[in-house]
């Protein structure tokens, strides 16, 4: 049963880190200096939702990897 937690935490750690590489920056960076824009109207609404989908995402995930922690270390005890 502890190999079971270790590897869905071992999966769930996996898919949190998949989840906060695919968000986009909150800032421009280099290109805010040069003054370059190269978003639209619409790209950024729909950037909005998939940025929005992907925060859900990281919440739910980083919920469920810190009730497998918790459970791993009552296990252990």
């Amino acid at each position: 049963m502890n190999y079971f937690f270790l590897v869905f935490q071992l999966i769930t750690c996996i898919v949190l880190m998949c989840i906060i590489v695919l968000q986009s920056g909150k800032n421009s960076g280099l290109g805010a200096l040069s003054g370059a824009k190269s978003d639209t109207y619409l790209s950024k609404n729909k950037q909005k939702s998939r940025d929005a989908r992907l925060a859900l995402a990281t919440k739910w995930v980083a919920g469920l990897f810190v009730v497998l922690t918790v459970v791993l270390n009552l296990i252990d005890l």
